[in-house]
């Protein structure tokens, strides 16, 4: 049942503006931050609390409202990222920087590792990669059964391979570099396990290790991408990871893995997703920051 309603909600917003889609979720946003007792709200204050020490109370809780209320239409824009034409909505694409690193990792033929954080519009950079790019890339099904055909579907209908999280999954990411092909990859989920903890805006965050692992073992060049939403429409940014994203010293890979992370977070900070809860693993000995 719940799913039903999520899906009927999308189809909805897919058939209003982008700028009305915005509009509410905006008033969302700033009604949620006036909530402290919230779970989003407060995982959103103790994030930026942690990351963000020496802002003021003032500027923290306006990075705290910029946040939710780009949370808010990360959320409403997936009716339209998800439901109409996959050519109309790259129209909605207005500006794409720093392409020619990727175009140029590609021609070494040994494949790119594609990163996608949790910043801006992830799916519509997503969907500019898999409508432009030969793409795998890992998804982690929802919790809610109900909506996993709906987003897989969404996600592929550009031509991208959507596949699970898994060993299969991995495998899949593997045969893909070795086509000299790109794997897709959210880099900032908290992994289930193989993890290293590394600094991320220096609290200690427990990382995926799985992207060094896959550059040691193919050469594939490491790219970050994401999509910034704008007053006029998208821009699809396009930057090279840290040297040593491929270490063998996982420590020391991993660092430049969130390294990179903080990079694409600095001309829109406001846009990455705070609500997570980037720091619900601490290391042995430590208190849990949630």
């Amino acid at each position: 049942m719940r799913a039903l309603l999520i899906k009927s909600f999308l189809y909805l917003l897919s058939w209003l503006p982008l700028k009305v889609v915005y509009k509410i979720a905006t008033i969302l946003g700033r009604k949620m931050a006036k909530r402290p007792n919230l779970r989003i709200t407060q995982v959103t204050h103790t994030n930026i609390n942690l990351c963000f020490p020496l802002l003021s109370l003032t500027e923290q809780n306006i990075l705290v409202e910029q946040s939710l209320i780009e949370t808010c239409k990360a959320f409403s824009e997936l009716g339209i990222l998800w439901l109409q034409k996959s050519d109309r909505v790259l129209k909605l694409i207005i500006k794409i920087n720093n392409e020619n690193c990727l175009q140029q990792a590609l021609q070494q033929g040994k494949g790119v590792i594609l990163l996608t954080p949790h910043l801006g519009a992830w799916e519509m950079a997503g969907l500019y990669a898999s409508a432009n790019y030969p793409l795998t890339a890992l998804y982690r099904p929802p919790k809610l059964i109900g909506l996993n055909k709906l987003i897989h579907t969404a996600r592929e209908r550009a031509g991208g391979k959507f596949v699970a999280t898994d060993k299969k999954g991995v495998r899949s990411l593997l045969q893909a570099l070795h086509n000299g092909e790109i794997a897709g990859i959210l880099p900032d989920q908290v992994p289930n396990s193989g993890g290293v903890f590394a600094p991320f805006f220096g609290i200690s965050a427990y990382t995926m290790s799985l992207v060094a692992r896959l550059a040691q073992k193919t050469g594939a060049k490491v790219i970050f991408t994401y999509a910034e939403r704008t007053v006029q429409g998208f821009h699809i940014n396009f930057l090279p990871a840290p040297t040593n994203i491929d270490s063998h010293d996982l420590e020391l890979a991993c660092t430049a893995l969130n390294e990179g992370i903080e990079q694409c977070l600095k001309d829109c900070c406001g846009q990455y997703q705070w609500s997570y809860k980037r720091f619900k693993q601490s290391p042995v000995g430590t208190n849990p920051v949630y």
